[in-house]
């Protein structure tokens, strides 16, 4: 199989390429958040080392919400009888396609089977919305509010979702996050959006005057008033 080793097209580490090149998967992914979202890869990996524990034939190679719940379904059975544990967020978000899912649970498994250390999923903040990557788009060409929920919530999980309060909650966040960024977007270029200065910004501040006599000091005072008093005889 040729993978290409390249990190920045995969967004995996060149030696989980060469780990996954050496197992001799029955397809070479191409597409990470697409080739693994229905967990016939990842079975593939584990019945390299758990043959008895996984059989390939059960696995259909589907795109569909239920295939996919299915294949992880039994893979999660698997997990369970080898005491093995992943991250319920990673599979949810590979299952759903998030951006950078499929990577963490792929690198999470190679640090798990291989006991080969590299910078664990775990010890970043786990966000698979596109936030990032609306960061680093000019400020004309980032999504509305409309769009940002378009492309964070995907149908495969209103589908999976039935609770009506969680899916308002996460709507919300999307909103949230995406109301912070038109803030900062306000803050670091207000000429566009037309922010007009506060009163306290256009405001200018004088430095305090020094022209006036300062008060007498007490001894002096009192001198004077005693040179100008009458003298009796």
């Amino acid at each position: 199989m040729d993978y290409s080793p390249t990190k920045k097209r995969s967004g995996l580490p060149r030696e989980v390429w060469k780990w996954l090149q050496s197992l001799e998967l029955s397809i070479s992914p191409k597409n990470i958040r697409r080739d693994f979202s229905n967990g016939c890869l990842v079975a593939e990996i584990f019945s390299w080392y758990f043959p008895e524990d996984v059989s390939l034939h059960s696995y259909l190679n589907g795109v569909s919400l239920g295939t996919k719940q299915s294949n992880w379904s039994q893979i999660e059975k698997v997990l369970v009888k080898r005491r093995i544990s992943l991250l319920k967020e990673l599979i949810n978000g590979t299952i759903h396609c998030k951006p950078g899912a499929a990577e963490a649970l792929i690198q999470e498994i190679y640090t798990l089977l291989t006991n080969r250390r590299i910078q664990s999923v775990q010890e970043e903040v786990l966000d698979f919305s596109d936030q990032s990557y609306q960061e680093q788009l000019p400020m004309t060409a980032r999504a509305t509010a409309s769009k940002a929920i378009k492309n964070n919530q995907n149908l495969s999980e209103e589908l999976v979702e039935h609770n009506i309060n969680t899916k308002q909650r996460k709507i919300h966040n999307i909103i949230h996050r995406h109301v912070d960024l038109r803030r900062e977007e306000r803050v670091q270029n207000p000429q566009r959006f037309n922010v007009k200065p506060t009163l306290g910004e256009q405001a200018v501040r004088l430095p305090p005057s020094h022209t006036h006599t300062p008060p007498p000091s007490p001894s002096s005072s009192l001198s004077s008033s005693s040179s100008s008093s009458p003298h009796g005889d």
